[in-house]
């Protein structure tokens, strides 16, 4: 087997020097899957130039081995370095705050950097960002709905049972409340545009059925629900933002792309009919709707390539995070 399937940081260093002093230092980028890849590529790129640039690459050369515990494996077993480091999502690893080896070595290893959020389909569905995502997908620049609004409020309404999820998770005691469990009680029942406010309030008469449940369920906790709480806003989790730190591919999949649908799918509408309106004649009129037609794009490829979301603070806090590791690297060249 070729020498280059059994990279490790000591061999990219190895390599690096070959090649001279003024060359190009070399890091390898491990990831999770191919759909992060671009994401990882745009926060890394930023700290390419003309002494070092990044390649992100899933775990494995010779398999098709990925995902999250690959790329912390892979980063471990080939020795962490200043020419490699590990790129996950945070999942609830961050949350629980090292309460399993996962978590522990995620957030302890100097090389890898986590999303802070969920997963990188949470900064996708970054709530400041989704109304410049409609006007990609619709050529329409119209503002009929509140996305921020919309989101802060689904966060409020979740935020009780989410920190039980947390909470359980963190003592290993979720047979009985899992992230699917979760899920499950704060999907959202999509309906018309005007009615996509109130279909919060039947999350949230869902959301403290649960936690009723779940009191009888595990009784005396109160303290210890308080003192989660209190442990989750150091960490950035407050009843305003919870959507970003819930399971991203349901978050995506079951609340923000069925909205932003709904919200296209009025903003579309409403420029066929200004067409219509507009058009001189027929032909006109064909041709007008013929060409708006071929100009929409699909909301979940706009959705995914949605980068509205690099003002978000903890996107900033994962920069600062590949500018520390950066640092470390080159304090272990000299």
């Amino acid at each position: 087997m070729a020498l280059k399937n059994y990279i490790s940081s000591d061999y990219i260093n190895a390599a690096n020097k070959l090649k001279g002093k003024k060359a190009r230092r070399r890091i390898v980028a491990y990831v999770e899957s191919y759909d992060d890849v671009f994401f990882w590529r745009m926060v890394l790129s930023r700290f390419e130039d003309d002494t070092r640039y990044f390649e992100v690459m899933l775990p494995s050369r010779n398999s098709l081995n990925k995902g999250k515990k690959q790329a912390l494996m892979s980063l471990m077993k080939n020795g962490a370095g200043n020419s490699m480091m590990a790129c996950v999502d945070a999942d609830y690893d961050y949350l629980i705050n090292g309460r399993t080896f996962q978590s522990d070595f995620m957030l302890g290893n100097p090389y890898v950097v986590h999303t802070y959020v969920y997963a990188i389909e949470n900064y996708q569905c970054y709530a400041q960002s989704l109304h410049n995502v409609c006007v990609m997908a619709t050529l329409n620049d119209h503002s009929i709905f509140d996305f921020e609004t919309f989101l802060q409020e689904y966060s409020k309404a979740i935020y009780p049972l989410f920190i039980w999820s947390i909470m359980l998770y963190r003592k290993r005691e979720y047979t009985r409340f899992s992230i699917t469990d979760f899920n499950k009680v704060v999907t959202i029942r999509h309906s018309r545009l005007p009615d996509m406010m109130s279909s919060i309030e039947k999350v949230r008469h869902k959301v403290r059925v649960r936690i009723s449940e779940l009191i009888k369920a595990y009784p005396g906790r109160k303290a210890e629900y308080l003192k989660t709480k209190d442990e989750l806003v150091r960490f950035g989790v407050m009843p305003e933002n919870t959507y970003l730190f819930v399971q991203g591919h349901h978050l995506f999949e079951n609340v923000v792309a069925p909205t932003v649908q709904t919200v296209c799918d009025e903003l579309r509408r409403e420029r066929e009919r200004e067409i219509r309106g507009k058009a001189m004649h027929v032909m006109q009129l064909q041709n007008e709707l013929s060409a708006y037609t071929k100009s929409q794009s699909d909301i979940t490829a706009m959705l995914k390539k949605n980068m509205g979301y690099t003002s978000s603070p903890f996107y900033q806090r994962i920069l600062k995070d590949v500018e520390r590791i950066i640092n470390r690297q080159e304090k272990e060249q000299q």
